[in-house]
This record gives C-alpha cells, structure tokens and sequence, in this order.
C-alpha cells in the first residue's frame, strides 16, 4: 500500500491498515489542525506517515523536541480552538506530565487527543508501566482501543468527548495494537482550518492556586457528568453466553479472550470495555448480576480488577473475582490467548489444552546488535582502548535511551547505568561526585536536544568531573530515522536552522570539546586521550552518518573488504572485540567477512593488529581486482 492513500482513498474505502496507520486517517477524518510528537516505538509510525502526508493534508506537523514540548505544542492550539493531536509512548507520557496535570485543570477549547502507546513485555522500553494510571492521576477520560478499525473510530469520538466537556481525553494503545493490521473502512475526510484564535481568559487558562481550586472542583463536576456517559456507552458492551461466569476485559487482551472463547466455544459471559476511564459501575453491576465468579483480564496492571473489586465490596456482592491478584493470570507480561486459556481453566477448575504444549518448536533467541558498519561500534572501541592505553581500568559508564544502550552486550561493556532520556548526564554528575572512578557517558543526539542539555548546564556549573560522549549519526536512529533539531530539516522536510552541538556544549560552558569522525580509529582514539586526562567536563562529538540513513554507494563504491588468509594469524581481535557482524568465523576456522553485510566502513582494516584486513578496488565493469 502506498502511504498516501490514507490521504487519498475515499469514504467507504478499505484499506488494510497498522493500527498506527489507522490513528492517521483517524485524526485526517476528524479534522485535526495540529499534531506534535517526539518519535517513540510502538508509536513511531504515526510520525512518520504524518510526516508525509501533513503538507499535502493541510495540518501543522512537527517532531518536537521532547515529549513535554510536544504536549504543550498541542495544548495551545486547543486553547485556541483548533483540533489538536499529540502522541507517545508510554513513557513519553512521564515526560510530559507536568503539562498534562495542568491541562487538565485549564482544559481546551478545540478538541485535544493524547495518544499513549504502551509496550507490555517491553520490545523497545526502558519498563512496562501502564498508562491507564495517568487517567486516573490526572482525571480526564480514558478511552482503549481493540483493533485498527476501533482505532480509527476512537479517534473521531475522543474529539467529540473532548470538545463536549472541553477536556483533553487519552487513548490507549499497546504494541499490539499499533502493529496490528487490519481491514478499516474509512470515513469522509474533514477540511481542517489552519488557523485558530486564542481568546484571552487568565481565570482559566492561568492556573494560579485561586483559579485552580476554582479548576479543579470543575474538574471533579466534569468527570462525574463523563462517568455517567461511560455507563450508557455503548463502547462498553456485553456478549452474552447465558453463562454464570464472566470475563471482563479491554484493549488488545479483548482479543485473546473472543480467541479462547470462540475457538474453545466455552460457556463465558464477556463484557468488553472501551471507554475505561471513569469506570462503567453501573454497567458492570448489570454485567455481572447473574454472575457466579468473574475473569478479569488487563494488561499490565490489576487497575480494572481493583476496580471490580471495589464495586463488590461496596455493593456486597457475593461474587469471586479472579485476575492478577489471586494469581489466577501472571502479573506482568503482555497475554496471549493459551495465558487466557489457562486463567480460565484455574478459574473454572478445568484442564485446558495449551497450544505451547502441542508444539516441539524451539527458535533460539537472536540477541539485538549494533548493525554492520554502525560508527557507534567503533567509538566504544575507542574509548575502551584509549581508557587501556592510559591504564585506567576502574571506569564507569552512564549510558542513555537509544541503539547505542546495545554497548552494553559483549565485548563493549560500555552500559552501566541507565534511568531514562537524558539521564546518563545527570547520573554522571552524581558519579562523579559520589566516586573516585573515571565516569565516560553516552548520549545519543535526538536524545542530547531531548533531554541532555539542562544536565550538562548542571555538571559544568557544579564542577563535575566526566566524559561525555555524544553519539552524533544525524538522526533518530531507533524509531526509524526521525529528524530532529540537528538537522536542516523539519517533521514535514522543510528546510530548518540546523542547531550545532559542539556549538550548543560550549554555550553551555564546556570548554574542553572535540569533535571526531569515528570511522577515523586513530585520530578519535588520541581525543579519547586527551579527553580521559581532562579535570573537568570533556565532550566528544562522535559524527557520522547512521549507516541505515546512509546509501551505499556513499560507503565505498567498488570497494571489497577481505582477509588476507596469509597474514590472518587468527587473533580474533575482529571477531572478539570488534564484533561486526559481517565478520565471522568459517567452518574451516579460517576468518570471513561477508560481502552483502559490510558496510566498507574501514574500521576493521584499521584495527586488525597484523594488517591482514585490506580495502580493495573492484572493476565495476567485469567485477576484476583492479592493479
């Protein structure tokens, strides 16, 4: 599918859409005016498609700088009327909080929808918290999708929700969700204006604490007349099996439960919730009234079963409720349909079949690595041989939230503490008071524009001592190649002020910074040097081109990289300290390197200890060594 039909197919159309995709055509059919983001996976797409499509569309489209910036971006144009839409991962949330808080007191006037995509069992986090809490936290509605088709509907009712009670409202996502495929029918699209106007109310859009006792208690009011449509949504809808067991549930583990349930035709009552936040009491009492015992079945946290629990108590039902709590259902972990089956099984007392059971299957774990030619390899190499070669052996490495947290794995072993964006500078700070070791940190660009800044402002004004590292490959290399304020180009590939590094560290007051090209091994390793004996805060701009982004005629056109089998005495430093994966160990024992992987990035010539690595020229014509 090309990406532009989300834009050009018309009403009554099918297209077979990620869920992700599906939110785009979501926010076109709603008229959104301005969209902000900071890339995060599993939401990334969102941004990128948008990215594509948003000059074309006729809405405001940007990267923002981080999460928070992002939020705020969207909040305004709310305030000033327009249909605004800004999204994230989960954990970009926590970074935007401060601003949600507050939003929620001033609310909006043109429609507002937060996007949070979750990633229970963590495929791309840092953790696995669930953003459901955050509803709850703030106090603003909550709705969960199932599928892209709900998806793609959710996100034009959440601007009706909005502008109705003039709140921003959350929809929840997980990666299952924001991955899935599936067919979507598409609505009209509306014409969206491109210009709002704020009308000035500092009573409320100035949350001052006399205005914001004034906010919250209507805050409160809102939320009860929303809590009273939660109950009569037909987004939260019964399937009714005439069973006295019940499951309750929402999002993506909806899915799990309607497999179980169909595919093992059991005898339970489902009672599928949509618009989760306040809590449908009403319609889980009418649920659950002929009920014996109820599943309750959530992915990550037990917000629903305490939810459920609570109505049982202050009701005084006499009804069992299983889920997480009574370990009936693991705790953590994204579901699947045999984890549902087997939850249903202990509830009901029944032996169930468990498709893991059946199969004798094994696929050995493939371990995430750095790809071939990536110019972070070689700077850890570096600075790993430089801290040798000065003889410092106790150092600690701060590291940050990006590909480059890959240092952690063998043989680089350049991870050792992370928190979150932006958070190996501050810890670093704290390292090198705390300690008398050597402190080398690690910090990706997008993620230095993010969140690196005020930290280094910290260490240089409190005298810290450290390394810091910036890992320059002139993108957002982790969620797909995203721009960002480094860069000459905005979200939507307009020409933009690119903002220099080495000259935003020095305006910070660094005065010891270098910038070095990785890929030149000797060079870069007398700067790690210089940097290691530094007193003070040393940073090196690690630059060059992220080997994704960067086409390969660019990395060595007719260029082949081989072993000269006569000087290969096999001291697998290339293997075993360098470890590209384009370079292996044959069946014969004999050292390889394989041609389609390699990227010609020259390291590994300039690191063999016995120069039996070379770069050589290809005739392009007849594929001959040319002389």
């Amino acid at each position: 599918m090309n990406i532009k039909e989300i834009l050009t197919r018309k009403e009554k159309d099918k297209l077979f859409l990620m869920g992700n995709e599906a939110a785009v055509r979501g926010a076109l059919e709603a008229g959104v005016s301005v969209a902000s983001t900071y890339p995060g996976t599993p939401s990334s797409e969102i941004g990128n498609i948008l990215s594509v499509l948003a000059e074309e569309a006729g809405l405001y489209f940007e990267f923002s700088v981080n999460e928070k910036v992002a939020l705020e971006v969207a909040a305004a144009a709310a305030a000033a009327g327009l249909r605004s839409f800004t999204f994230m991962k989960h954990v970009g949330l926590n970074v935007a909080s401060d601003s949600l808080m507050s939003v929620a007191y001033t609310g909006v006037r043109g429609g507002m929808v937060i996007l949070t995509a979750d990633d229970p069992s963590m495929f791309s986090s840092q953790n696995e918290q669930d953003n459901r809490h955050y509803a709850r936290l703030a106090n603003l509605p909550l709705l969960e999708a199932s599928n892209p088709q709900e998806l793609k509907d959710l996100m034009k009712y959440a601007y009706h929700l909005s502008e109705e009670f003039e709140l921003p409202v959350i929809l929840r996502t997980t990666t299952r969700v924001s991955h899935m495929r599936g067919v979507v029918e598409l609505g009209p699209i509306k014409k969206a204006p491109t210009k709002g106007h704020f009308d000035k109310d500092p009573q409320r859009f100035v949350p001052v604490p006399e205005s914001a006792r004034v906010m919250h208690r209507n805050l409160v009011e809102k939320m009860a007349e929303i809590g009273v449509l939660s109950n009569n949504s037909s987004l939260n809808h019964p399937f009714n099996r005439e069973s006295q067991v019940g499951i309750i549930t929402s999002g993506s583990a909806f899915n799990y439960v309607m497999d179980v349930v169909e595919e093992y035709n059991l005898p339970v009552n489902v009672l599928k919730i949509t618009f989760s936040h306040p809590f449908p009491e009403k319609k889980v009492l009418e649920f659950m009234d002929n009920l014996e015992m109820v599943l309750v079945v959530e992915e990550v946290d037990p917000i629903m079963e305490k939810e459920v629990l609570a109505i049982v108590g202050k009701h005084h039902l006499d009804k069992a409720v299983h889920g997480k709590l009574d370990g009936t259902l693991p705790m953590i972990y994204e579901y699947s349909p045999d984890i549902v089956l087997g939850g249903v099984g202990r509830m009901m007392g029944l032996e169930m079949p468990l498709e893991d059971e059946k199969s004798s299957l094994w696929l050995p774990k493939r371990p995430a690595t750095l790809c071939p030619g990536c110019p972070h390899r070689a700077a850890y190499f570096e600075v790993k041989k430089a801290a040798e070669e000065l003889n410092i052996t106790d150092v600690i490495f701060p590291t940050d939230i990006g590909c480059y947290t890959l240092g952690i794995e063998r043989p680089y072993q350049t991870a050792d503490y992370l928190l979150s964006m932006g958070s190996s500078i501050g810890t670093s700070c704290g390292f090198s008071k705390a300690t008398d070791q050597t402190v080398v940190s690690f910090i990706g660009d997008s993620t230095f524009f993010h969140a690196g800044i005020p930290p280094l402002l910290n260490a240089v004004h409190n005298k810290a001592n450290f390394v810091l590292v910036i890992l320059d490959n002139r993108t957002t290399a982790m969620t797909g190649g995203q721009p960002h304020p480094g860069l000459p180009i905005d979200g939507m590939g307009r020409e933009a002020p690119e903002i220099s590094i080495p000259s935003m560290v020095k305006a910070c007051g660094v005065e010891m910074v270098e910038t070095i090209n990785p890929l030149n091994v000797r060079n870069s390793r007398e700067s790690f040097k210089k940097a290691l004996q530094y007193e003070g805060v040393a940073v090196v701009v690690s630059q060059y081109p992220c080997m994704l982004i960067k086409g390969r005629k660019e990395t060595g056109k007719n260029i082949v990289i081989d072993v000269q089998e006569d000087k290969c005495t096999n001291c697998d430093t290339c293997v075993l300290e360098l470890t590209c994966p384009a370079i292996y160990t044959s069946e014969e024992g004999k050292i390889r390197i394989d041609p389609l992987m390699c990227r010609k990035c020259n390291v590994c010539v300039q690191t063999c200890p016995e120069k039996a690595i070379r770069a050589k020229r290809i005739d392009a014509e007849n594929g001959r060594n040319k002389q």
